[in-house]
């Protein structure tokens, strides 16, 4: 995916960015989980032609974006997604426990003003340690070795793998129910073995998660939402 630039669409400054696709039969367009705007090229058209088209779809863009929910502070009774199941966030001033999870609720001791950046704290750390595992436990699968995990708050991609091994996720996969979460990492580890889109790399990924079109379509449909939670817009 290019770099992303910006884009006056729909009253708002919004973030266009371009993805390159082998299998594109034409061209595309869907909603980044920052609220952005991602338009898929197939080979052979010219970038510029991103522009035109997402240009071409902005009372589309528009009511997409009317339709995204509010953001969602981190705050005591405040219900959040975790693994995909709803906890709601509890504050327990007397424990000492700091933060964790049970029975769904995440329990929080300590000050109250200081709830929802520990929460987010929480969070972030379940993503890097879940992520970590599950994405070295694919790659040992396919005889690839990992060299770090990082988890960032990436705003136009999910996950990305470097040439040297190195994959970086959105800690937000951890609101994700899990089946999304090893589709997202199996889609990097496959870049382990393959650092492109073509029909072997899609075969690793298939290999790892037989169901590719389920988390797909459940990211495209609920991925802008996992971009509500959190204490920075």
């Amino acid at each position: 995916m290019g770099t992303p630039r910006l884009l006056h669409l729909a009253g708002q400054d919004l973030s266009l960015a371009v993805r390159r696709s082998a299998t594109a039969a034409r061209m595309s367009l869907r909603l980044a989980p920052n609220g952005g705007v991602v338009v898929v090229l197939p080979v052979g058209v010219p970038e510029a032609e991103a522009e035109r088209f997402a240009r071409s779809q902005e009372a589309w863009i528009a009511g997409r974006l009317r339709a995204l929910p509010g953001r969602v502070a981190l705050s005591p009774g405040i219900t959040v997604p975790l693994m995909g199941l709803p906890h709601v966030i509890r504050h327990q001033p007397q424990a000492r426990r700091g933060v964790w999870a049970e029975a769904g609720e995440i329990n929080v001791s300590g000050r109250e003003e200081h709830v929802p950046r520990r929460v987010e704290e929480f969070l972030r750390a379940e993503a890097r340690l879940v992520l970590a595992q599950r994405a070295r436990d694919l790659a040992g699968a396919i005889g690839r070795k990992v060299a770090a995990v990082t988890v960032r708050d990436t705003k136009s991609r999910w996950g990305s793998c470097t040439s040297d091994g190195r994959l970086s996720f959105s800690w937000r996969l951890i609101l994700a129910p899990g089946f999304v979460l090893d589709y997202v990492v199996a889609h990097e580890v496959a870049h382990l073995a393959e650092m492109n889109h073509g029909p072997d790399f899609w075969r690793q990924v298939e290999a790892m998660v037989p169901d590719i079109k389920t988390p797909k379509s459940w990211l495209k449909r609920h991925g802008p939402e996992l971009h509500r939670y959190g204490t920075a817009p």
